[in-house]
């Protein structure tokens, strides 16, 4: 009994000490308004992940070797959150009831990464689908942002993780300033 105890515990310490799977950090960083252009007006946030695979960044080594990492934060909430942060400081309020909604689909956030001994490029893109509802119509915007990045030797989680975040940071700018769904939103909401 002893003896297989033993191996037991020993089985289980290596299993803690295999290596893990690689993640990193995603933040989106909510653009804030310092004035309000509505006063309360109520909206139901939601949101849908559409990519087809929950990494963000694929790294390919040239060596048939293609490693998928995936960020630590859930994207699909982290996306929702700072939108919502948002709208609440131009002035809405999220409720889970209104006949107003907005709902925010993912349809890709990914970095691809090549590289090799000497370079890395790497090619980031975020795309967001909008799409504001009132019984009245609805608004529908897709928002994307696209960043290039090349560098010496190989790129490091840190590097992917600052595309990523630049990247979707420069989305939610682009959502922060449409005049067209800020319009639509304070009018009708």
């Amino acid at each position: 009994m002893r003896k297989l105890v033993l191996v037991a515990s020993m089985a289980l310490l290596a299993a803690c000490s295999a290596p893990q799977q690689e993640q990193i950090n995603f933040m989106p960083k909510a653009v804030l308004s310092n004035s309000d252009i509505v006063q309360d007006a109520a909206f139901t946030l939601t949101s849908k992940d559409m990519r087809s695979a929950q990494y963000v960044a694929l790294v390919d080594s040239g060596r048939s070797n293609i490693e998928p990492i995936h960020s630590k934060q859930n994207v699909r909430i982290s996306i929702e959150n700072a939108l919502l942060d948002q709208f609440k400081s131009q002035g809405f309020r999220s409720t889970v009831n209104s006949e107003n909604s907005v709902e925010v689909e993912v349809q890709e956030a990914l970095v691809s990464v090549k590289h090799s001994v000497m370079e890395n490029q790497m090619d980031g893109k975020v795309v967001l689908q909008i799409t504001a509802e009132t019984p009245q119509g609805k608004l529908v915007k897709t928002y994307t942002g696209t960043a290039k990045r090349t560098g010496a030797l190989s790129a490091s989680n840190e590097e992917i993780e600052e595309v990523l975040n630049d990247v979707i940071n420069l989305v939610l700018q682009e959502v922060s300033n449409d005049r067209e769904l800020q319009n639509y939103m304070q009018e009708r909401f």
